[in-house]
């Protein structure tokens, strides 16, 4: 399995998000780390798929069941349901359970 958490510099929940997933997946027993992925450039976001800071991946898909449905890339903050910056434990835990293929 592969993590990834993608943001661009100063972003306030980076780091949140980070510390979120890793303890979501060390209460669940995976011992699997966490890859932080700066996004840099308008371009990369868009080559990226990024929606926003932060990202998290699992085996390169997006946490996020509707996030397929989207498609405003770039370097932004990200607004999970509830108003929220940070993803929801349930869909950390959800992405975890049953993490995609690798492509």
């Amino acid at each position: 399995m592969q993590i990834d958490v993608l943001y661009f510099e100063g972003c306030p929940n980076h780091a949140p998000a980070v510390e979120r997933v890793k303890q979501i997946a060390a209460e669940m027993g995976l011992t699997v780390p966490v890859r932080e992925v700066p996004i840099t450039t308008p371009e990369e976001a868009e080559q990226r798929r990024f929606l926003g800071s932060p990202t998290v991946l699992v085996n390169g898909v997006d946490i996020d069941p509707h996030a397929s449905q989207q498609a405003r890339y770039g370097l932004s903050c990200r607004v999970y349901p509830g108003v929220s910056g940070l993803p929801p434990d349930e869909m950390i835990r959800a992405a975890l359970q049953s993490p995609p293929l690798l492509a």
